[in-house]
């Protein structure tokens, strides 16, 4: 699934490319998700203001309502000025002035949802529970310890979960816990205020490192101009089950929790 590395890469591949063009027209495949929520007509004419990020959703803004982008378990977009012909798995495409905006996923996890603001019952639905961005000044130490406080569950699935920080997925969440050493299986709430400096410390080096190489290709991802990312091959643990720890020759470990796979080591990653 793409995570908060692969969105933030695709929206830096094409925000400043479509920035000022004129929507001409709104192309709808296959269901997705969730419904567009508006007659694609009416979007004919709009202008695309620019594309921001929160969490793992893109959101267009246009100089009447926002397109919120969700790319699901699959999903992956692309922008030029011209593209191959539509295929099954390609669901929405947005032709502007500058260029084609198109929406695949094989999967139909992923979502395009009209809201008429920023301040629409949509927007509140899909966003309102949303935790602080990882890579902005809100993400502070207390404040993450303090919320780590009041979570009864082991470490791994509160990173996941979100309302904490947003964009930790499955990959960065084993990757962060491996540099703090933390195992993933120690409750939230016993992570002292050091370890919890840490694990913040680390949940920023290793997004920022993402960020860096274009985030991680594992299936279907690439950005909006057809790039891969990299950060997979530097994993420490993620999908090394088996292989010999990279700082201290322990094979690395892996078990399921919340159904996702964890990886760690049992002597880097203390309890």
């Amino acid at each position: 699934m793409p995570e908060l590395p692969e969105v933030e890469v695709t929206r830096r591949s094409f925000a400043d490319r479509i920035a000022g063009a004129r929507v001409q027209g709104v192309v709808l495949g296959k269901p997705l998700r969730w419904p567009l929520g508006c007659d694609p007509q009416r979007l004919v004419g709009r202008e695309v203001r620019r594309v921001t990020r929160r969490g793992k959703y893109l959101l267009v803004h246009l100089d009447q309502g926002l397109l919120l982008l969700h790319l699901g378990m699959s999903g992956s977009l692309q922008f030029a000025s011209v593209l191959p012909p539509r295929g099954a798995h390609d669901h929405f495409e947005l032709d502007t002035s500058l260029g084609r905006l198109r929406l695949h996923d094989p999967r139909r996890f992923g979502a395009v949802v009209y809201a008429e603001s920023e301040h629409d019952d949509t927007v509140h639905k899909l966003l309102g529970g949303l935790g602080v961005e990882p890579l902005e000044a809100g993400f502070d130490p207390q404040t993450f310890h303090q919320a780590l406080q009041r979570r009864r569950a082991t470490i791994k699935p509160v990173l996941l979960a979100g309302d904490i920080v947003v964009g930790v997925g499955n990959i960065y969440a084993s990757e962060a816990l491996f540099l703090a050493g933390i195992r993933p299986t120690v409750r939230a709430d016993r992570i002292s205020r050091p370890r919890a400096k840490r694990l913040h410390a680390a949940i920023v080096q290793v997004l920022q490192k993402a960020l860096a190489l274009g985030g991680s290709t594992l299936r279907d991802f690439s950005s909006a101009q057809g790039e891969s990312g990299y950060f997979q091959l530097d994993a420490m643990v993620y999908g090394r089950d088996g292989l010999p720890c990279r700082a201290c020759g322990t094979p690395i470990r892996s078990i399921r929790q919340g159904q996702r796979s964890t990886f760690y080591c049992t002597q880097c990653q203390k309890p």
